[in-house]
This record gives C-alpha cells, structure tokens and sequence, in this order.
C-alpha cells in the first residue's frame, strides 16, 4: 500500500466516525434548542420536547450510535440547565429509549403515519409521566393544560423534525 492509500483510508475512518457521532451530536443540539430561552410569553412550560424527538427516531432507525450514556449525559445537561430535579430527564429519555427499542421492529418499513402514531402514544406518556412526577415533587396538582399544549406542539413538529433528522441520516451514515 502506498502512503496515499494509507491517507485515504484513514481519512475515510475519521470521516466514518465523525458520522457516527451524528445521532449523539443532532440529540444534543436538540437539547439545546429545548432549553434556548424564546421571548414569548410562558413559552418555557410549553417547549416541544425536541430532545424526545430525536431519541424516538435515532432509537427507531439507528439505536446502535446513541448509547444510554450519552441519552444520560445529555439528559443531566438539559436539567442543570433547565433547573429541572436533576435526573428527570435523563430518567424520562432512558424510560423511552428502553419504550422503543422494545417495539423497534413494528416500525420498520411502514408508512411515516404509523412512525408518527407511535411518536405521539410515546410522547403522550412522556408528557404524562412528567407532569406526574413534577406534581409529585412540589406535592401538589399541577396545571394539566399547559402539559396538554406542550404534547400539541412536540406532536405537531415531530414530523418536521423526522424529515430534517432522515435527511441527516441517509447523507452522512451508511445503512445499517
């Protein structure tokens, strides 16, 4: 082999692990935008769940490249950022990596409407389990409707948010 080929191979594995970064790179940005203060109004109780949007579909498509320790970091991240009980995140996006690693396969080659109703009976939960728990820790009921609103927005901008992370993930990784 000569130095060339040498180079090019190497450049190629560099490039291949770079890619395989991607699921833990797009899921940490998606925290990131869940955490962006907006100047709207109570925005901060209604933020769409970006960071569970990206968890359902790299664990539906490629749950190899994002290990529980990264969806554990990131969720800590978010909550000492957010000033969320520090774990809940983390414990909400390893409840739904394990959720959907279970029924992965029920979601291969079918139609996006039933990708999509999958995604909302998760995020449904997710949103549930939340406001439980959080009404737990204050020891009181809390508001339900802006839980309710939160689901709406998370649910409505999970198919954007699909296209854009399928786009990504057929560019930059070979199939799995």
């Amino acid at each position: 082999m000569t130095l060339q080929t040498l180079s090019l191979k190497k450049g190629r594995r560099v490039e291949a692990a770079a890619a395989r970064l991607l699921p833990i790179a797009t899921t940490a940005v998606a925290a990131i935008l869940s955490v962006l203060p907006v100047p709207i109004p109570g925005y901060r109780g209604i933020t769409p769940a970006f960071t569970l949007m990206a968890v359902f579909q790299w664990t539906v498509y490629r749950p190899d490249l994002l290990p529980p320790a990264a969806l554990f970091l990131i969720g800590i991240g978010e909550d000492l950022i957010t000033g969320a009980p520090l774990g809940t995140t983390a414990l909400l996006l390893l409840l739904a990596r394990t959720l959907v690693l279970g029924v992965r396969r029920f979601f291969g080659r079918r139609p996006f409407l039933f990708v999509w109703a999958g995604f909302i009976a998760l995020s449904g939960a997710a949103m549930v389990f939340l406001w439980a728990l959080n009404s737990l820790f204050d020891w009181a009921l809390l508001e339900f409707h802006g839980t309710v609103f939160r689901l709406a927005l998370t649910v409505a901008l999970f198919p954007m948010a699909s296209f854009l992370l399928g786009r990504t993930q057929r560019a930059l990784l070979p199939a799995s």
